[in-house]
């Protein structure tokens, strides 16, 4: 009986520091279980895009870019046309700034089940190329937490997005915190935009964080 008690104890001791390890984890760096699954998702999802890259567009997409004038008209086209073929959970592609380390394949949708692949893109936003707010949100503590140092970013700092038909170069605006009911950050405004937003602060979904970056280069890749 005394033995079985000693296993025991040294059972929930080794528990009880694991839950402290976790708990260290999640507050330092991110939840480090769900990080894990989500790591596995962007495998499967880096995969997936790069097939997604080597098809291109269709024959009868490139006979339609082929007719068009500039770069400007054919990746609006491209956009267009990949926006409806993005089904919810699908790759759209890939969002990069150097400044914070984030490096995440963008799947289509907020729900919460897509959050936990990666970054999510809003499907009532366009994708990058066509006119508008593009808008992506993500974790900041949870599932790999891809937006955890958002707040981190500096005004000019460049953010890039890597579609399947093109390259698109953005610069930081500014960063602002808002009501989890201000529709107005995916508003279209003047000139072409991405808005980056997150729960705020950090372990709370009392406010959102949202980076604005204003569109500085859009370079087109298909048939490269």
């Amino acid at each position: 009986m005394r033995r079985a008690l000693r296993i025991l104890s040294r059972l929930l001791i080794v528990a009880g520091v694991l839950l402290v390890v976790e708990g260290a984890l999640t507050l330092l760096w991110e939840e480090p279980v769900s990080s894990l699954y989500a790591r596995a998702q962007q495998d499967k999802l880096d995969d997936r895009l790069a097939q997604i890259e080597r098809a291109g567009p269709s024959s009868l997409e490139r006979r339609a870019l082929a007719r068009l004038p500039n770069d400007g008209r054919r990746l609006r086209f491209a956009a267009r046309a990949a926006l409806p073929r993005a089904r919810v959970g699908d790759p759209v592609g890939r969002l990069r700034a150097e400044a914070i380390g984030l490096d995440e394949v963008v799947v289509q949708g907020t729900e919460a089940a897509m959050l936990r692949k990666g970054p999510g893109h809003y499907p009532d936003s366009p994708l990058p190329g066509a006119r508008g707010t593009v808008a992506i949100a993500g974790h900041r503590t949870t599932y790999g937490a891809p937006f955890r140092d958002v707040d981190d970013l500096d005004r000019a700092d460049r953010i890039e997005l890597r579609m399947p038909y093109g390259r698109f170069t953005y610069r930081v605006e500014r960063t602002r915190i808002v009501a989890p009911t201000a529709t107005w950050v995916t508003r279209r405004v003047s000139y072409d935009r991405l808005v980056l937003t997150a729960c705020h602060p950090l372990y709370s979904a009392a406010q959102r964080i949202v980076v604005f970056a204003r569109l500085e280069r859009a370079q087109p890749t298909f048939g490269s």
